[in-house]
């Protein structure tokens, strides 16, 4: 590990590995690392999802503010391989796959495509800047296959039953993130307890697949990886084997993180994979566990395009100011009252404005404490209400809350190309006539995430439909 500078910065995070906050201090303060997990793209995200891509964008804006954007990475990986994608595959395309007309392998891809262009278009709709690097994991097959190699070789993974599996005995600090002995250990929750493992707590690495299932040859069989080797092949190939941050929910402590620990530090000789772990709190919905069987599970995209949820849409501003008025160790309760109460809060703040100014200091000092988004809100508030008396502070309101991610600058229609607006418009009423339903979405979803809100109606008259598109703020 290279030698850590002094912290000039006052940045203070809340480690899990040492349930502490701790100064910042950067491995090379020119090359600030983050590695925060993605989606697994078999469905649209879900509301829970959104927490941890706000928070962690919000970290990424500031660091770059306090190092410099040239002097930050940020990588969000893409998980497309997968069994809930497989099964997601199965229901979707069954029937086109058992009469011939589709592989196993386009229906997957056609899945994986779909739900990451949604996710695309739902967080930047959420006001969140894109990740430096967005791997994939289907992209880093081969650092897979090596990583589990060096494993086997040196003693930590072990083949069983075409499977190759992590020894977690074999590593005396596993359970230091979670801070779970051997003993307590169980397995992790995409695979099931089998008589071939050594311990109930070994994962799998590498499974075998069917012919009909996606796969890779490899030493030991035709097959895939399992869930956690690819987030330490993907951070290691775009960060290095040690880096500053990584990030994610509460729920990927165990096992998803300490099994990312294990492999890393053990397949590199190291005693730790990221200097700093930082994980946020759970999502509630209406005071209650989010889940279908309650009938409160919502989509990004149901929130921001259906009334679904407290019979309106939701402007994604309105979303992301929501999830940044709980602090983000702390459980959320992601409700109508909550989100009515963000659209009033940003209606009484001012447009930004263009220009060169630097986002107040008692704003950044807020974020520097563990990333207080609920202190810097407050302070954002008062220096709206004094910008609106000073126009001379509206530069240093609109860089404040820039830095926030929170009231993009308004577009103004005259600036906007209206004709090309009007052929993509045109464009998604062709696919609704032809029952593309996926292209239909994509258009909307894309201009969704540019700011042109679409909203259909029917001719009252001739039952046709008629879409008109309007700027959101």
């Amino acid at each position: 590990m290279s030698a850590a500078t002094s912290n000039s910065k006052g940045l203070k995070l809340t480690n899990t590995l040492t349930r502490s906050k701790e100064d910042f201090v950067p491995i090379d303060p020119a090359n600030v690392r983050m590695y925060v997990c993605g989606p697994t793209v078999y469905d649209f995200a879900h509301i829970g999802n959104a927490r941890p891509v706000i928070v962690f964008d919000v970290l990424f804006r500031l660091l770059r503010h306090l190092y410099g954007a040239d002097h930050v990475a940020y990588v969000r990986n893409i998980t497309d391989v997968d069994d809930k994608i497989n099964a997601r595959a199965l229901r979707d395309f069954g029937s086109e796959i058992k009469a011939g007309r589709m592989s196993l392998n386009d229906a997957i891809r056609q899945v994986t495509e779909k739900t990451a262009n949604q996710y695309h278009a739902d967080v930047r709709a959420l006001g969140c800047l894109d990740p430096t690097v967005e791997p994939r994991a289907t992209e880093h097959i081969p650092g897979m296959i090596g990583m589990i190699e060096t494993l086997i070789a040196r003693d930590h993974a072990y083949v069983a039953k075409g499977e190759v599996l992590f020894d977690t005995a074999s590593m005396p600090a596993y359970g230091a993130l979670s801070k779970r002995n051997l003993d307590e250990q169980k397995a992790g929750a995409r695979i099931a307890v089998e008589g071939h493992k050594k311990n109930p707590g070994d994962f799998v690495l590498w499974k075998q697949s069917s012919a009909e299932e996606p796969g890779w040859d490899s030493p030991w069989g035709r097959g895939r990886p399992g869930w956690h080797i690819e987030c330490s092949v993907m951070s290691e190939a775009h960060l290095g084997e040690v880096f500053d941050i990584h990030g994610g929910g509460l729920d990927l402590i165990f096992p998803h993180h300490e099994n990312e620990i294990a492999q890393s530090c053990c397949a590199h000789g190291n005693d730790r994979m990221a200097n700093y772990w930082l994980h946020n709190g759970f999502v509630q919905v209406e005071g209650k566990k989010m889940s279908k069987s309650e009938g409160n599970f919502v989509t990004i995209h149901d929130l921001l395009h259906t009334e679904t949820f407290g019979g309106r849409q939701w402007p994604g501003e309105v979303l992301r100011l929501a999830m940044l008025m709980t602090h983000y160790r702390e459980p959320i309760d992601f409700s109508v009252r909550k989100l009515e109460e963000a659209e009033r809060l940003l209606s009484k703040w001012p447009d930004l404005v263009e220009g060169a100014a630097a986002p107040a200091q008692e704003v950044v000092d807020a974020l520097d404490d563990d990333l207080n988004t609920v202190a810097a809100i407050q302070a954002l508030h008062a220096l709206a209400s004094e910008a609106q008396k000073d126009p001379a502070r509206l530069a240093e309101y609109s860089a404040s809350a820039s830095l926030l991610g929170l009231a993009p600058v308004k577009a103004e229609t005259a600036d906007l190309d209206h004709a090309a607006i009007d052929a993509r418009v045109a464009e998604r009423l062709a696919f609704i006539e032809a029952k593309n339903w996926a292209d239909a979405d994509r258009v909307r979803d894309e201009l969704a995430s540019e700011g042109i809100l679409l909203k259909d109606s029917k001719d009252s008259e001739t039952g046709q439909r008629i879409t008109t598109w309007e700027v959101k703020r």
